[in-house]
């Protein structure tokens, strides 16, 4: 199956709490028949699911829900026009229904109204009137309210937040009293007589058996709805945990409370206060962990909100606003000073200066003018101007990106696969630990060993923390993509996340990576008795009718200069040695020391200046006027304003750079003393740059290789991690995992920091999260009671339990602030 016949969708799961349900969840979308991968990122909240031509998203909807969660739908009603007859009610319903992602259309020949339903981030309003079109009719915008109802994803989940954040109020209130009371009798002197006398040891038990339950089935209901059918399942998961514990508490409170009788003599004692704590510990754990988690993602809403909502476009000669959806290729539209571009495309007509900085993080405003493209999203800051708009909804530039950020977000890295393997097993040896436990306290256990091996089994139950490995990983990967993108670098491939932290060396291509990748005029040196700007007009009218880079350079020199250039007679061309003309009855020639010694010029007097200027990495030419040796002239490719601070910071790394050019060695090795690269290879020919990273590779190295990504595909392909460098709007460059748009080097720089940065973020989560299992769950089954008689309490295991998995994500948040370090640079 070709990639081309599958559809990768991107749904959002809400229910999700910790490693375990993103396991239950592959598991139950990859039995869908027609799906070819799922993956699901617990940090994210989101599944991506390849499907082909065989798969229904709907049938991957109803896996979703049979297990447990809920995938997030929309309700959305679109106007349809030239609608007749009930017949063109079904023709209508049956083309949105065969799109895929719709799960239902319901539509009103009365009000000529589509009520569409479908899964969130699977279906766009184009895919819609597409099929709309094709079966004949027309398929409008939503209305106002419809269209403008704001982010459902975000809105979602900011209700889901609301709701934990009252469940965490209403269930705090009810269980104060309990806490407070019940841990007073035990640490206040006189408090547990005061409580006997006043209200009675029975009639407290009977209050907190009310408070206790209508925390347990009132806001802890939430756990019982996920956790009841995961054990029904045998798939336990970290709400199986919560209910085993908290239920195992109330349930022998209240057999102490209204049978006492039924238990062994001496150990009727209650725990409704730990019942009642550790739910509500844990849904304060739950509500903090979705407030931080809710940031993870901020990077893709601030992309996202650089979208434009409308566009105005000239239709019929008049300027309208329409929503961004309709413009169409080919639109004209006009953007006034303080909008954002609406779509990408091609100045036609005025000028201005645009913030691109969501393209390159750089803050300078670049100047456009008529025949320059512009990207959607980017900011227009003075002038109004008019363009024809060419890419238009998911294929503008700031989609792609938006694409991009998501899919290496919802990487699983391969250090994740430690983590499944892990968490598969993990709830279900828990538990088994705490029937141990159990089992052990009671049999072994001092009096009243019901009662200590009932703290004991619990405390385990609920100290167990599987969501902090299931959200070790993405966390980090989510926090430090979106900044990565924010700092103008595009991981392609999440894999290349973990792995460019590990490179040994780092190669650049030279023309255009480490160089502007055009020729400028550096130096010209006349002989006595001709005039620079003379000169220089005399060459470029000759070179005007070349079309090599050299003598564009020289052209362009003379331009900046505001030189008039004349049009020249008898041109001639001899390759790879020069050229030559009359210019107002003038001759002029210009070309290499082997042109002028074909011509009989001696160029000796200009020894001195020619290997200064070849030592400097420039190639001399050398030009003659009316027979006379007039001047040398030097052409070069100039090194880009960032590279040297980029260089320099990437050895403060600890990283080797290497250069492969095309340029003659005396040449290359001069442009690389400048820059202090360790390694050269020069006069690679295009196809020997692949045989060029192979020989880096040797020794066992790991190598990240830097092209421009247009003619470097192979090169980049080839090394361990391919790095492009794009031209802003450039994004979509296939051959290479990372794209820097930033079009420098600090791009790279800010690559393989963050790639550091993020791993060594993922490592201390992992290490937290493993080592806060592996340390309490011990302390949690009672092993320091032989030696030091300390017991856990539940309610503590519940606090440590909380504390771990926010901990976590917090930790990953770090990454947001993260700035590359380069010498001399701001930071």
């Amino acid at each position: 199956m070709s990639d081309a016949t599958l559809k990768v969708l991107g749904l959002p799961v809400l229910g999700m709490t910790c490693a375990s349900c993103v396991g239950r969840v592959e598991k139950a979308i990859r039995a869908v028949p027609g799906v070819t991968e799922a993956k699901v990122n617990l940090a994210a909240e989101r599944a991506q699911v390849s499907i082909n031509a065989e798969g229904s998203p709907g049938a991957v909807a109803a896996a979703i829900r049979a297990a447990g969660y809920e995938p997030l739908k929309e309700d959305v009603v679109y106007p349809v026009r030239e609608m007749t007859c009930a017949s063109c009610v079904g023709r209508v319903e049956k083309a949105l229904a065969a799109v895929p992602g719709v799960l239902s259309a319901s539509v009103n020949l009365a009000t000529e109204r589509a009520t569409v339903r479908f899964l969130s981030g699977t279906v766009s309003f184009r895919d819609l009137a597409a099929a709309v079109q094709q079966a004949g009719y027309v398929l409008e915008q939503p209305e106002q309210g419809d269209a403008e109802a704001g982010d459902r994803e975000q809105a979602a989940r900011a209700a889901e937040i609301r709701n934990l954040g009252r469940a965490v109020l209403i269930a705090g209130i009810a269980t104060l009293p309990l806490f407070v009371l019940e841990m007073g009798s035990h640490f206040i002197p006189g408090m547990h007589h005061w409580l006997a006398e006043t209200i009675g040891v029975q009639n407290w038990r009977l209050i907190s058996f009310v408070l206790a339950t209508f925390v347990l089935f009132g806001p802890g209901l939430i756990f019982f709805r996920k956790g009841v059918p995961a054990l029904l399942h045998r798939a336990p998961d970290m709400n199986s945990l919560v209910v085993l514990g908290a239920s195992a508490a109330w349930a022998f409170s209240t057999v102490a409370t209204f049978a006492p009788a039924l238990l062994p003599e001496g150990t009727a004692n209650v725990y409704f206060e730990a019942a009642a704590v550790i739910v509500t510990l844990i849904l304060v754990g739950r509500w903090i962990e979705a407030r931080a988690k809710g940031q993870t993602s901020q990077a893709i809403r601030r992309l996202m909100s650089l979208q434009a909502k409308t566009a105005r476009v000239v239709r019929d000669g008049l300027e309208q606003d329409v929503a961004i959806d309709s413009v169409q290729p080919g639109d004209v539209v006009v953007v006034r000073p303080g909008e954002r571009v609406p779509v990408d495309g091609v100045v036609t007509e005025g000028a201005s200066w645009l913030d691109e900085s969501m393209l390159t993080g750089e803050p300078i405003p670049v100047e456009k003018s008529a025949g320059a493209k512009v990207v959607g999203g980017t900011l227009n800051t003075t002038g109004a101007f008019r363009f024809e708009a060419q890419q238009v909804g998911a294929e503008t530039v700031l989609a792609q990106i938006v694409r991009m950020v998501e899919t290496a977000q919802g990487a699983k890295l391969p250090i994740q696969a430690l983590v499944d393997r892990v968490t598969g097993w993990f709830v279900p040896v828990v538990m088994a630990v705490a029937v141990l436990t159990f089992a052990v306290w009671y049999l072994l256990g001092p009096d009243p060993a019901l009662g200590m091996a009932l703290v004991a089994a619990v405390a385990v139950l609920i100290i167990a923390c599987p969501c902090a490995m299931g959200l070790a990983t993405p966390t980090s990967i989510m926090v430090g993509v979106g900044r990565a993108a924010e700092l103008g670098v595009l991981f392609r491939k999440g894999e290349a996340l973990q792995a460019l932290q590990g490179v040994d060396l780092i190669a650049f291509d030279k023309t255009g990576t480490l160089t502007a990748g055009r020729p400028e005029l550096t130096d010209l040196s006349v002989a006595e008795g001709f005039a620079e700007d003379e000169v220089l007009a005399l060459v470029a009218a000759v070179e005007a009718q070349s079309e090599h880079p050299v003598a564009r350079a020289l052209v362009e020199a003379a331009a900046s200069r505001g030189l008039s250039v004349a049009r020249p007679e008898n041109f001639a061309s001899v390759p790879g040695k020069g050229v030559a003309g009359l210019v107002s009855g003038r001759r002029i020639e210009v070309g290499a020391d082997r042109y002028m010694a074909d011509l009989g010029h001696d160029v000796a007097a200009f020894a001195e200046a020619a290997a200064r200027l070849g030592d400097e990495g420039k190639t001399p030419l050398y030009a003659a006027i009316d027979g006379k040796l007039a001047a040398i002239i030097a052409v070069a490719d100039p090194i880009k304003a960032t590279t040297p601070a980029a260089i320099a910071a990437l050895h403060e790394m600890g990283l080797k750079v290497a250069m492969i050019s095309g340029d003659n060695r005396r040449t290359a090795e001069a442009v690389a003393r400048r820059l202090g690269i360790d390694e050269v290879h020069a006069e690679v020919m295009p196809d020997g740059k692949v045989a060029a990273i192979t020989a880096l590779k040797t020794g066992g190295r790991r190598i990240a290789f830097v092209g421009d990504g247009v003619n470097d595909a192979p090169a980049l392909a080839s090394a361990d991690v391919g790095l492009a460098v794009g031209g802003g709007a450039d994004v979509a460059i296939e051959s290479a995992d990372v794209v820097l748009t930033g079009g420098d080097l600090r791009g790279a720089v800010a690559a393989v920091g963050l790639s550091r940065a993020t791993m060594s973020n993922i490592r201390q989560n992992l290490a937290w999260a493993f080592g806060y299992n592996v340390l309490l769950i011990p302390v949690a089954a009672g092993v320091l009671y032989p030696a030091f008689g300390y017991m856990l309490s539940p309610m503590l295991a519940a606090g440590a339990m909380a504390l771990s998995s926010v901990s976590v994500v917090l930790n990953a948040l770090r990454l947001r602030v993260f700035k590359p370090h380069i010498p001399g640079a701001a930071q």
